[in-house]
């Protein structure tokens, strides 16, 4: 029973994530995300459609190039329920490193319940990739970047395997895997969410993750399951960069813990970093050093020749 009463409340504490996503009263900051100027000669592909669904859709950045470059997907947050493929975030700073950028939109909670948008994820993944030869960028170097719930969708997409959430669209034979995933705070695991054990009773008020499961988590403790990244981390993963503030008030800093430290058991490249004074996002994210550090990961499994 406590354990139950401890799952249930985790379903509350995530209802924060959405309200974040958009909230007024978080500081402005000066420069945070500003969207950096593209590159001289850069394409942008507005509005590619890679599904059935109005969400279905996806903007593509490129660099001038004379070869195909690597990719990066960047999957916006928002709690699952809200924002858009608008909000780059930090992802635009990789156009002058030489990489394509392809910012997605996917079905939000409500539109679909889980797996809607990891099948969403993987399936813009599947249609970049059939597709980059046309836009030339590199099938076979394909990265994944994300923050909040689209950390979590990242995470999935890095953890999980091409026989994991059934293709639905028309490049089943193409792979949704990825060579490379950098995670800012998003939940990995819904069945443990930090050191939570209370029972009170607004536990069993709907929130942002119950809205995701299509249910309390108590009540669906098999599809929680199934969408935690930790539920699938092991030797086939691909390379982790994860960062994570000390002090965010919405995704505990175990979620990122409890991740790196079962890839790293699997023998998994993955490194967590801990922002010192760190909020669920925020301008100590945009140190110089976390920008070189993201850089120097998408360098080494992206562009060296030893890429997977």
């Amino acid at each position: 029973m406590r354990y139950l009463k401890r799952l249930s409340f985790l379903a509350v504490l995530v209802v924060a994530l959405a309200a974040a996503a958009q909230d007024p009263a978080q500081p402005k900051v000066p420069g945070f995300f500003r969207r950096p100027p593209l590159p001289e000669g850069a394409s942008v592909h507005k509005d590619l459609v890679y599904g059935p669904h109005e969400r279905n859709n996806l903007d593509l950045y490129v660099p001038k190039s004379d070869k195909p470059l690597p990719l990066v997907v960047w999957v916006h947050g928002g709690g699952w329920e809200r924002g858009s493929k608008n909000n780059t975030g930090p992802s635009m700073d990789l156009l002058k490193e030489g990489y394509a950028v392809a910012s997605i939109n996917y079905r939000l909670s409500q539109h679909g319940v889980f797996p809607a948008q990891i099948e969403d994820c993987k399936s813009a993944v599947r249609w970049l990739r059939a597709n980059a030869g046309k836009y030339n960028f590199d099938a076979d170097h394909v990265g994944a970047w994300g923050m909040s719930a689209g950390g979590h969708l990242v995470a999935l997409l890095g953890t999980t395997d091409d026989a994991a959430f059934t293709p639905v669209d028309g490049n089943k034979k193409v792979s949704s895997k990825v060579q490379a995933v950098c995670d800012w705070f998003g939940p990995a695991d819904f069945l443990r969410w930090g050191s939570v054990t209370s029972s009170d009773p607004i536990a069993q008020s709907p929130s942002a993750l119950s809205r995701l499961l299509g249910g309390l988590v108590p009540n669906k403790m098999d599809l929680a399951r199934q969408a935690s990244p930790v539920t699938y981390a092991g030797k086939s993963s691909a390379p982790f960069l994860i960062f994570h503030g000390d002090r965010d008030f919405l995704v505990p800093l175990q979620q990122s813990e409890e991740l790196n430290d079962t890839l790293k058991k699997a023998g998994v490249d993955s490194t967590l970093h801990v922002v010192k004074g760190g909020s669920h996002g925020g301008p100590a994210f945009m140190a110089p050093e976390i920008k070189v550090a993201e850089f120097e990961f998408f360098g080494k499994y992206l562009k060296a020749k030893e890429a997977r």
